[in-house]
């Protein structure tokens, strides 16, 4: 059964600078904590990641997945869908992107996740809140590295 997740968090940067950095996975290993390879497969005529391969940490050993990238909503959502995976059956998501009148980015995380293998349901909610964790704070520190447009 596929389990959804939602979070927000206000990063104090504007909206396209989110994006840079949501877009920009080859840079993910610097900055994800469990990414540790990404691999661009495929590319719009605009050049950007449709097909994405990542090799990851999960459950203890190495995990890796394909998504591909739906650029149709920007600039309020970035949304992807799993089409391949080793451990997960869907990793679907999107990220969505709230300018606020103070000049920062409510950035919402929604995901769905589908196991192949059955796990006990805390440890479900534990990887969920792992992909969170990362997903949202860890972009929010590398997002806030760069100074603020003026």
């Amino acid at each position: 059964m596929a389990e959804n997740a939602t979070e927000r968090l206000i990063m104090r940067a504007d909206p396209q600078r989110c994006l840079d950095t949501i877009t920009d996975f080859e840079h993910y290993p610097e900055w994800a904590g469990d990414i540790k390879e990404v691999n661009i497969l495929q590319r719009d005529s605009q050049g950007r990641p449709t097909e994405v391969a990542y090799r990851a940490a999960a459950f203890g050993r190495s995990t890796s997945y394909t998504l591909a990238y739906d650029y149709s909503e920007l600039p309020g959502q970035l949304s992807w869908v799993q089409t391949a995976g080793d451990l997960t059956a869907s990793l679907d998501g999107a990220y969505v992107l709230t300018p606020t009148d103070e000049g920062d980015t409510d950035v919402g995380y929604r995901l769905t996740v589908e196991l192949k293998v059955p796990l006990p349901g805390f440890i479900k909610r534990q990887a969920e809140g792992r992909i969170m964790h990362t997903a949202l704070r860890q972009l929010r520190a590398r997002v806030e590295l760069a100074p603020r447009r003026q």
